[in-house]
């Protein structure tokens, strides 16, 4: 236990004298900037003593030699002002504290290394002379160990154009010019260090005008849409290229020998280059544009492009393209669509201007371009389609040609839309017709409202409405076979209805009719049907007996009627001309088909006939021929009629007999009346003694 407490008492009075007897402190040297450094740095040495002493005072060493009084001492800093050569070796320092007898120990040495200022090498890429639009790559090459130079580039005695790319040790031109031409130097900074690199040698660079490109454009500016444009880049030729340039001939950059070195074209829009498309195709030196738009609109470039320098030709001068609308095309329709069957429309076409434009027709989705017949018809700027149907439905455009330009218009086109006209059913009354029967035809139409559901329409009361007849009522038009019917004793119409009296066979045909009004739609869709006309039955009139027949006899007139009806009522009739309609009587009794005449005298005869009538249809027979009905006088009545004819002639003798004797005494009479007044005035006027009468025819 005693033991222990001595070994601890031991170990704690030797730790006190080891802290009381410490080593003398080592300064660590540190140079800035590393080394090496180049000639004409600043060089600063610092020396850091860690001890709890701070007034130190520094010795500096260079190769175990005190330093020289050229340098810069600071308390603990060393500074070389423009470092040399000479300034190189192994430099220590130590330190001391005034008025004590001990120093630091010496800092570890350090190596200062002092190189001359590296002379950078330029180089040009590609060699000079260079071209106009060439990429001209020039190179700062140092040789030395920093690798973290940054580059200085001058042009003569002017830094080098921001337009110019640098990236790390090399210029960049990109599309070189003859303003670029001259000489270039470049030199090393290295950041945080006062000094750069020598400026290196000058390089002269030559720049060549590239050979010049022509664009043309073919047809002159401005073009239409749709037509088709040439672009044209001419390329100036080896031969006044090099003249120009005051260059040597130099098989490198004949461009004439097409089969090494033959240019390919660039063409640019704006500034994108152009890619080959279906709208733009090139073919050696020409890019066509298919089809010009308005989107083509813009300026154009072209260039040339080779595999030997000079590998490009300058772009040509700009050439703006204008592209102008072909003139506009407008397409009328008259009627206003919808048009209805049957109609005639006219489609114009109406082009804002230029002149003599012929004009074009297509119809359908596929533009199929139509050409003129019965139906379809072209007077200059109008198409005609006669008898509108339903196929003419779809779009139609329309557009002009010309031989000048522009040679042709834009097309335009409308939409068609054909619906169908009212129908109108045609009934005739009685269904089937007999000669000599009234027919009636009516022609009914559709009423609006189910021809509009029909059609799809909607409600146009003021454009379509038929219902209000006041304004826009129907008129009909009737025809047979192709032939409109005018109106006549036998066909009378009222309002919808056609009437023929006294039907004949040459009635029996096609019949029509539609309706006709002021407002579209301003016909109905024609309806036919075939009016059949039969001959009434035929009756065929028979005598019993045969004529001549005799006074006194009974004689039978019988009525055949050639048909399968039945329940037929006869009538008969007797005369000419002027037939009159037999009565019953004593003597004329009829039986069913049979008229009897019974003590048949002179005065029956004449002519006779029959017919039918019944209280079906067909409601008569036609009328049977007529007969002569001859009645002879019998032998007894011969005897007596001449008898009677005698006593009838002496009856007449007398009578003419008296009448002529009575005129004979009536003329006497007047004979004597005259002669009586004319002797009175004789008598009177006598102047003679003698007084007797004149006695007037006695001889003397």
């Amino acid at each position: 236990m005693g033991s222990s407490a001595l070994s601890l008492t031991l170990l704690l009075m030797s730790l006190i004298l080891a802290g009381l007897t410490q080593d003398l402190p080592r300064p660590t040297l540190t140079v800035t900037p590393d080394s090496p450094v180049f000639t004409g740095e600043t060089v600063i040495l610092k020396c850091v003593i860690n001890s709890d002493h701070s007034d130190w005072r520094y010795v500096w060493y260079k190769d175990h030699t005190e330093v020289s009084e050229r340098h810069t001492v600071n308390r603990n800093t060393l500074t070389i002002e423009r470092s040399k050569t000479s300034d190189a070796g192994q430099y220590t320092c130590r330190g001391h504290i005034d008025r004590r007898s001990v120093s630091s120990q010496s800092s570890f040495a350090v190596y200062l290394s002092v190189k001359a200022l590296p002379t950078p090498t330029l180089t040009v890429t590609p060699d000079s002379p260079v071209f106009t639009g060439e990429r001209v790559s020039l190179t700062c090459v140092i040789n030395s160990d920093h690798s973290d130079w940054r580059y200085e580039w001058n042009k003569g005695s002017t830094k080098v154009s921001e337009r110019h790319t640098v990236n790390r040790n090399t210029l960049t031109i990109e599309r070189s010019e003859t303003s670029d031409a001259g000489l270039y130097t470049c030199r090393g900074h290295i950041d945080g260090r006062s000094v750069s690199s020598q400026s290196s040698s000058a390089v002269s660079l030559s720049v060549k005008d590239s050979p010049r490109s022509t664009l043309t454009v073919t047809p002159n500016s401005p073009v239409f849409t749709g037509e088709r444009v040439h672009l044209k880049c001419v390329i100036e030729s080896h031969s006044d290229w090099r003249w120009r340039n005051g260059l040597k001939y130099d098989r490198r950059y004949d461009w004439t020998n097409y089969q090494t070195y033959e240019w390919r074209y660039e063409w640019y829009k704006g500034s994108v280059m152009l890619q080959t498309s279906e709208h733009y195709t090139v073919y050696r030196d020409t890019l066509t544009i298919r089809g010009a738009t308005e989107s083509d609109q813009d300026q154009f470039w072209c260039r040339g492009q080779r595999d030997e320098r000079p590998n490009s030709s300058q772009l040509s001068s700009a050439v703006y393209l204008s592209v102008k609308d072909l003139p506009r095309s407008t397409l009328t329709v008259t009627p206003d669509s919808p048009v209805f069957t049957g109609e005639r429309v006219d489609l114009k076409c109406v082009i804002e201007s230029y002149s003599n434009w012929r004009y074009e027709w297509y119809k359908g989705r596929d533009s199929v371009m139509l050409q003129t017949s019965e139906r379809y018809t072209v007077n200059r700027d109008t198409l005609t389609i006669r008898g509108a149907t339903e196929s003419d439905a779809g779009q139609f455009w329309c557009r002009g040609q010309r031989d000048g330009r522009p040679k042709s218009s834009q097309s335009s086109s409308v939409s068609l839309t054909v619906k169908d006209l009212p129908t109108s059913t045609l009934t005739v009354t009685p269904n089937s017709v007999f000669t000599g029967e009234r027919v009636s035809l009516t022609c009914v139409i559709e009423s609006y409202s189910n021809w509009r559901q029909r059609n799809g329409l909607t409600y146009d009361r003021r454009r379509y409405d038929w219902t209000y007849y006041q304004t826009y009522e129907w008129r009909y038009e009737w025809y047979k076979g192709s032939v409109m019917l005018q109106t006549s004793e036998r066909y009378t119409v009222y309002r919808d209805t056609l009437t023929i009296r006294r039907a004949t066979e040459s009635d029996q045909d096609q019949f029509w009719c539609r309706g006709q009004r002021d407002e579209r739609p301003n016909s109905s869709k024609s309806s036919s049907v075939y009016l059949r006309v039969k001959d009434l039955p035929t009756s065929t009139l028979t005598v019993t007996p045969d004529s001549p027949v005799f006074t006194g006899e009974t004689v039978n007139l019988t009525c055949v009627i050639n048909s399968n009806h039945s329940d037929w009522r006869y009538e008969w009739y007797k005369g000419g001309n002027n037939s009159v309609m037999l009565q019953t009587s004593e003597r004329y009794t009829v039986n069913r088909d049979t008229l009897t005449i019974r003590g048949v005298n002179e005065s029956d005869q004449d002519q006779f006939w029959c017919r039918g009538q019944r209280d079906e249809r067909p409601n008569s027979s036609q009328e049977s021929e007529r007969i002569n009905l001859s009645v002879n006088v019998s032998a007894a009545s011969s005897s007596l009629l001449v008898t009677g004819v005698v006593v009838g002639l002496s009856v007449c003798l007398l009578f003419f007999l008296s009448l002529l004797l009575m005129w004979r005494y009536k003329k006497n009479k007047d004979q004597q009346r005259n002669i009586n007044q004319t002797s009175v005035p004789n008598q009177s006027a006598q102047s003679q003694p003698e007084n007797f009468p004149l006695q007037s025819g006695q001889p003397q």
